[in-house]
């Protein structure tokens, strides 16, 4: 039994003649035992709790940022009209800070024997599945003296999907494509090294394009054109590790590698090329392989939306052997991971060469924005101190990818924002180059 705000009220109002006229137990019990008595018949008028009955539907999954409507169905099958508050309860990050209140309480009204369909309103703020917690209501008689209370089990998922905010640059890197693809007319023609056709000469083309076989056969001057490969594999590799883990604004490093990993891919999709992903910290987290161009997209947003960093330092040896069996032919490996001295020179560097050996790689990592800031700190002698800290680690940053560079990768290290237009870019390079 639930006494509601409305039977305190009662019992103080009913306080004030007892004090005045007759205090004492005499006039407590003639002022309490009635509303007592009231109380009791509202609890029992109030319609039953345990035998409402409840379904679910609606959205299984939604972008971060976006938002969610979760059904649920109330049929009350007494005899009795339902007046009701009900609380359907969500972990906290399904809805923006002091907006839980409103958006999972609902206040019903439901006549013996009928149903209502009430929308629960989600806005996560993760990534990750949100599981509904229990259903708790609260039943008021008609007096709104008393409420029966109970929780029933309604079971129901939403999964968070990355949001894929660098969906705004595709557009820009498929123009670019189509110009190494030789699509669009440009002033200068598409390169590659992968033959596509042949053309008459014009002015300006490379001498070097010329085929002199053709051009015996036909009289004029023939030029071959080229187009960048098609059909390479491309395995994206995420490091779901300790240094994943680093927030940088408000974002951990692994949610800005996952946005800049689905533009890649999907670009990547579009060239024509074969795209699979690997996530690895100590093992294999998640993994995505032969899916076809329309369903790539889907298949890694679902394949990421769990996805944690892990507290522990990354396997080097092991990320390298995992990189190695999921792409048994020469491959592009994009291996997105902190440039953090220490961890690189211990873990990456050793192992780097069993991948270059074999495989193009391409090494992106998630640079803090305010480091940059703070090199550039004047004023006082806390930021030059912070200045000069600041410096130091870029310089690492620096030595460090030069270092991976020397060992034969293509190192992009970008702030979030940036990290994912310029790993598409450092990738159709070198597409352009037939590096792939």
């Amino acid at each position: 039994m639930a006494i509601t705000g409305r039977s305190a009220l009662l019992a103080a109002l009913g306080s004030i003649p007892v004090g005045v006229f007759a205090p004492g137990w005499t006039g407590m019990l003639a002022v309490n035992a009635p509303l007592a008595l009231a109380i009791l018949c509202d609890y029992a008028c109030a319609a039953p709790v345990r035998k409402l009955q409840f379904t679910r539907s609606g959205d299984t999954s939604v972008r971060l940022g976006d938002r969610a409507d979760v059904g649920l169905t109330v049929t009350n099958p007494s005899n009795r009209r339902l007046r009701a508050q009900l609380r359907d309860a969500w972990p906290p990050s399904s809805w923006p800070a002091d907006a839980e209140q409103a958006a999972s309480r609902h206040q019903v009204t439901i006549p013996a024997g009928e149903r209502t369909r009430l929308t629960t309103v989600l806005r996560p703020t993760r990534r990750g599945d949100r599981h509904t917690d229990r259903v708790t209501v609260r039943s008021y008689g008609p007096l709104g003296l008393a409420a029966r209370q109970g929780r029933h089990e309604v079971p129901w998922a939403v999964r968070v999907l990355p949001p894929f905010t660098s969906r705004k640059h595709l557009p820009s890197r498929l123009a670019r494509l189509r110009e190494l693809d030789g699509r669009t007319s440009v002033l200068t023609r598409g390169e590659g090294t992968e033959f596509d056709s042949l053309r008459a000469y014009v002015p300006g083309d490379d001498t070097r394009s010329i085929d002199w076989r053709a051009t015996a056969r036909q009289g004029n001057v023939a030029v071959r054109t080229w187009r960048p490969e098609r059909d390479r594999h491309v395995l994206i590799v995420l490091d779901t590790g300790r240094t994943s883990a680093g927030r940088v604004g408000d974002v951990p490093r692994l949610d800005a590698a996952m946005d800049a990993a689905l533009l890649l891919a999907a670009l990547a999709s579009r060239a024509g090329d074969r795209v699979d992903l690997l996530a690895y910290d100590r093992r294999v987290r998640a993994q995505v392989q032969g899916r076809a161009a329309g369903e790539l997209l889907p298949a890694l947003v679902n394949a990421m939306a769990p996805l944690e960093p892990s507290l522990v330092e990354t396997d080097a040896r092991g990320l390298s052997a995992a990189a190695l069996t999921h792409a048994p032919r020469r491959s592009l490996i994009v291996l997105l991971t902190g440039l953090d001295t220490a961890a690189t020179e211990e873990g990456l560097l050793p192992v780097l060469p069993r991948l270059t050996q074999r495989h193009t790689v391409l090494v992106a990592s998630v640079a803090d924005p305010r480091i940059a800031h703070m090199a550039k700190g004047r004023g006082d002698i806390d930021a030059v101190y912070e200045s000069a800290a600041a410096g130091q680690t870029q310089q690492q940053r620096r030595l460090t990818a030069e270092k991976l560079m020397r060992h034969g990768a293509t190192v992009v290290d970008a702030a979030p924002d940036a990290l994912a237009p310029d790993l598409a870019d450092a990738y159709l390079e070198l597409k352009a180059a037939g590096r792939l």
